[in-house]
């Protein structure tokens, strides 16, 4: 047997491992390595839509992410079917993919004018190497060529069929109490293009706030069936934390402070921003802010194309927690992927009685808040945040349908409910 055909025989064996692995598969969106940097998944017209495209049209997502360095790499990438747990479906490959899954990084190109050398990879979906056949949420992996059991990073998507409509409200006359710390969603399913399903059976609903996967709620029923609709209400799963508005600062120049920026400098090699001291917002007054709801965006100001001009800049945030916390500080947001690790974990200085954490990040406009992980690993912003009805959320609202007997989740529809 020559190197390829062990390599692909290796490749089936961990797909079969996957399909059948008595525990969960980690399918968070994640970097795995720490030379590679800035994983998004976008929407190349549209940024702040979410990372679902629609099946059998022109839409386009861009996984797009940098190496540091000054060789590229040749990599890979290949798709796993997902139900709506992200867990992989027991669809096989060619029922949901036209086409080789294991396809060739080929969009890349160096950084410019950088004092951080790094490489630029680009990956369109779909793209003329492959088509995909089927709804649902897709894991995608990307690997060296030689090394298809190396992941280097995973990401997610998904497709949606879109044949069914979705309406919801966002409130905070809620369950659990009016005008107070929570909010509180309203749904309804148009079952009119589903054919004959059992909608308290079949029917899988999925909601995210501002695209952090601790938020995630799955409810499985609908409270009632009334004229075509399934409505989706007075369920606890619909009730979430008000939470509040995202932390902000930009770096889009390097010649003087930007927002919430107290100071830069060029020192070792790269550029260093200190943040402005962030204090607790628990039992503060609410404060309306504009924000990109936990997004980042790489951009430097003179630039017209920032994923290969914008420099890394080591940002430093020190924060004033106002009492103790009882369990470890991070730094939140799209720009951590939500994984708590050492990189974004705050530690306390004692000679500034500050918590403090540094990490490097590309030239941008950035979101983020500070998250406490529990000893039993349970995320809340609540004892530094605090909760407020009025903050301005994203619910990101996916259906599922999983009918008897079928290998895998079909996604119907899809929608973002603002408040």
């Amino acid at each position: 047997m020559n190197q390829a055909n062990l390599i692909a025989s290796l490749f089936m064996i961990m797909s079969s491992f996957y399909l059948h692995a008595a525990t969960p598969l980690d399918t968070r969106q994640q970097i795995l390595k720490p030379n590679v940097r800035t994983l998004t998944v976008s929407n190349p017209d549209n940024f702040m839509a979410p990372p679902i495209i629609r099946l059998g049209t022109n839409d386009k997502l861009d996984i797009n992410f940098d190496i540091i360095g000054d060789e590229h790499d040749y990599l890979r990438y290949r798709l796993i079917h997902c139900n709506s747990d992200w867990q992989p479906s027991r669809f096989l490959e060619s029922e949901t993919i036209d086409g080789f899954n294991e396809i060739s990084i080929e969009d890349f190109a160096y950084s410019s004018n950088t004092y951080i050398h790094y490489v630029n990879y680009n990956i369109r979906i779909p793209n003329n190497d492959f088509r995909i056949l089927r709804s649902g949420n897709y894991l995608l992996e990307v690997f060296p060529e030689n090394e298809p059991g190396e992941i280097l990073l995973k990401a997610r998507f998904s497709v949606s069929e879109e044949a069914s409509g979705i309406n919801g409200i966002v409130t905070s006359r809620t369950d659990k109490g009016v005008n107070s710390e929570f909010q509180q969603l309203v749904l309804d399913v148009d079952l009119g293009n589903l054919g004959d399903i059992n909608p308290y059976q079949d029917l899988i609903v999925i909601i995210t706030q501002n695209n952090d996967p601790s938020t995630t709620r799955f409810v499985s029923h609908p409270m009632r069936v009334d004229r075509g609709k399934a409505i989706f209400e007075h369920t606890p799963q619909l009730i979430f934390d008000g939470g509040n508005e995202f932390r902000r600062f930009e770096t889009v120049r390097t010649d003087y402070p930007g927002m919430h920026v107290d100071s830069v400098k060029f020192k070792d090699g790269l550029w260093h921003a200190w943040l402005q001291p962030d204090f607790s917002r628990k039992d503060k007054e609410y404060v309306y802010d504009s924000t990109q709801l936990g997004r980042f965006k790489i951009d430097e100001y003179n630039s017209t194309d920032p994923d290969l001009s914008a420099d890394y800049v080591m940002v430093h945030f020190s924060l004033d927690p106002g009492e103790r916390q009882f369990g470890e500080i991070y730094i939140d947001g799209d720009l951590t992927n939500h994984i708590f690790n050492d990189q974004n974990l705050m530690r306390y200085d004692w000679n500034s009685g500050l918590y403090q954490a540094s990490i490097p990040l590309k030239q941008g406009s950035y979101n983020y808040k500070y998250t406490i992980l529990s000893e039993k690993g349970i995320p809340s912003s609540f004892p530094i945040e605090g909760n407020k009805y009025e903050t301005k959320n994203e619910y990101l609202v996916n259906v599922f349908l999983r009918q008897p007997g079928a290998r895998g989740d079909r996604l119907i529809a899809s929608k973002v409910i603002l408040n």
